[in-house]
């Protein structure tokens, strides 16, 4: 037999081991596999994640809870003041992945690994992300008509926070404090954020990470991007399988009080319907008074603290926020907890002296430089990338139109507003980053 053949034969036999759920046989074929260097069918790469979630979880199932767990997350529970005792004691668990959830969703969004690093992600789960545009859509054009009546200068005002958020494209720092800033941002960034979040939830998920009670650090956290990206992950997930109760405390870190309103009551119109069993507690401080987080942030508390595009571009205001962030890890990161980073590539790479990435070795040695100037040590990282390659791409808007899923309820608010004439579609240039101390 040649190696084609024999490859070939060593993939019907394990198919035939895995429906007949001969895991034993199974195992040892996807070994013989991998050790003749053939490309990994679908459903080989599927048994493989499929064994290394079962290692994963057991690892995580027989860690041993910190002593004073319990006491900390009931003193954080107490200050959102919204728990009722009939709740009861809810379990520590972790939820298992489901594997036809995980097929699913691989090939709803598209997901091809095109190395060991990056994904190229081009589709989407239209059943929950149209739905969710189209009442975002519904709540910006209702807010925005109820303030046009109350407003004699709504156009000035829109135009002060279009050119504000413009300056990201220009490689600056908006300010975001400009009245209509909640609504510009909603439109323009939101759900590609969310978007990236929810991939982000996805992979944690998928390494078996997740736990059903969960307490997350929003830092810089806007309208609340990371809870929705968590919220409609588990709102996909409804139809595979039964979700475990879920008890998830959210804490939002951020600056602008108008983002968390707005945010705040989207979510009570969109997600709370959804029977989300979730409590927020709002923070309206800026990062940088450190003396005031200090004395608010629970220690040693949370199983989550995410940054997600909160890097900044002006060198000084960025080398502050490391420090800061770095002494957030420290102070309210659970011993077993995780650092969940989302940075877009320009702004890891651009700090050191990097334009473009070329190989893996070198992607690794930058991201795990990154982390170590935050304090951490790596765990994993994948770049989310929309056209499957750190080269770009030479015509990315017919890209784009040919390939990316169109926003196609914000795109008419974003032409008016922006006063652009193509729309926006879904896309990925993301570096998600998963940290310990």
């Amino acid at each position: 037999m040649n190696n084609p053949l024999a490859n070939w034969w060593r993939s019907v036999k394990f198919n035939e081991a895995v429906k007949s759920q001969n895991n034993g046989l199974a195992k040892k074929l996807l070994k013989e596999i991998q050790n003749s260097g053939a490309k990994l069918s679908w459903e080989e790469k599927l048994f493989k994640d499929q064994l290394q979630l079962e290692k994963l979880l057991a690892q995580k199932n027989n860690r041993i809870k910190e002593g004073d767990r319990q006491l900390a997350e009931l003193e954080m529970q107490l200050s959102f003041g919204e728990l009722n005792d009939s709740l009861g004691p809810i379990d520590e668990l972790t939820l298992f992945p489901d594997a036809k959830f995980i097929e699913y969703i691989s090939k709803s969004f598209k997901l091809i690994e095109c190395d060991q690093s990056m994904i190229q992600c081009t589709g989407i789960d239209d059943k929950v992300f149209n739905n969710f545009e189209q009442h975002l859509s519904g709540f910006i054009k209702n807010d925005l008509n109820k303030l046009s009546r109350e407003k004699n200068n709504i156009d000035s005002l829109l135009e002060q926070a279009v050119d504000d958020i413009q300056k990201l494209k220009e490689g600056q720092d908006p300010q975001y404090n400009f009245e209509l800033s909640p609504h510009i941002y909603l439109m323009r960034y939101f759900l590609d954020n969310v978007y990236c979040t929810y991939l982000a939830w996805f992979l944690i998920y998928k390494a078996g990470l997740l736990p059903t009670k969960v307490n997350i650090l929003d830092i810089a956290a806007g309208p609340g991007t990371v809870a929705y990206g968590l919220g409609l992950l588990l709102q996909s997930s409804s139809e595979f399988f039964a979700t475990p109760p879920m008890h998830i405390s959210y804490y939002s870190l951020e600056q602008q009080k108008a983002f968390q309103y707005r945010g705040l009551q989207f979510w009570r119109q969109y997600m709370e319907p959804q029977a989300m069993n979730a409590y927020f507690r709002f923070d309206t401080s800026s990062i940088f008074d450190r003396d005031s987080q200090s004395q608010r942030l629970p220690k040693k508390f949370f199983d989550f603290i995410v940054i997600s595009h909160c890097f900044f571009n002006d060198e000084e205001r960025r080398e502050k926020s490391l420090q800061i962030y770095k002494d957030i890890f420290t102070n309210s990161l659970t011993d077993s907890g995780y650092a969940l980073l989302i940075i877009q590539e320009k702004k890891l790479l651009k700090p050191y002296n990097i334009r473009q990435i070329d190989d893996c070795q070198q992607e690794l040695s930058v991201v795990k430089q990154f982390v170590t100037d935050l304090g951490l040590n790596l765990v994993w990282y994948k770049y989310l990338s929309a056209t499957g390659s750190r080269k770009g791409h030479p015509n990315f808007a017919k890209f784009a139109r040919e390939n990316l899923s169109i926003q196609k309820f914000i795109s008419p608010l974003f032409r008016q507003h922006f006063k652009l004439n193509y729309d926006l579609n879904y896309k990925l240039d993301d570096y998600v980053i998963l940290a310990k101390k």
